[in-house]
């Protein structure tokens, strides 16, 4: 029987290598179809369970990354606070891939080529696990989001819109 392909990203190496528990879904994306809502219809959960990473720039730390419900969106303004910034902008999508080493749509908290300050909406301190990128476009990772936090020197802060 011939074994089904497993795609090997940065986010899955490293969390093999730190023998973390962790799952793989994969999903149909197209360029028009690659968002949180898009991923969760094709997997058949709801839109809240998909965490979408996003990067941002503050004035004073530079990149921050924030990752948040793929139902909400990220308050410029609550993340500046947390992270210490007077001022935050997202990351040009230019700019994603040569900083981070994923794409649009394939962005994964874990696994970036340098580690930024990582920030997790609040929402996802209570859940048992969540999905978000796995490091690549139609490939989601379901994990425990305080491992996550944890490996990442990250934190939990209120940072979606309300």
């Amino acid at each position: 029987m011939a074994k089904k392909k497993t795609h090997k990203t940065n986010a899955i190496r490293l969390l093999e290598k730190k023998k973390i528990p962790f799952e793989i879904s994969e999903y149909a994306w197209s360029e028009d179809h690659m968002g949180a809502k898009d991923a969760a219809e094709q997997l058949g959960v709801d839109n809240s369970e998909i965490y979408k990473t996003l990067v941002a720039v503050g004035n004073k730390t530079g990149p921050i990354v924030a990752v948040v419900p793929g139902d909400k969106e990220l308050d410029l303004k609550k993340i500046a606070k947390v992270s210490q910034n007077k001022k935050v902008d997202m990351l040009p999508m230019k700019e994603l891939e040569p900083l981070t080493g994923y794409v649009h749509g394939g962005c994964s908290p874990i696994g970036m080529k340098k580690q930024f300050p990582t920030f997790f909406a609040v929402e996802a301190e209570k859940l048992e696990t969540f999905r978000c990128s796995a490091g690549m476009r139609g490939l989601q990772m379901q994990v425990a989001p305080q491992i996550l936090v944890d490996l990442l020197r990250g934190k939990f802060a209120d940072i979606t819109v309300e």
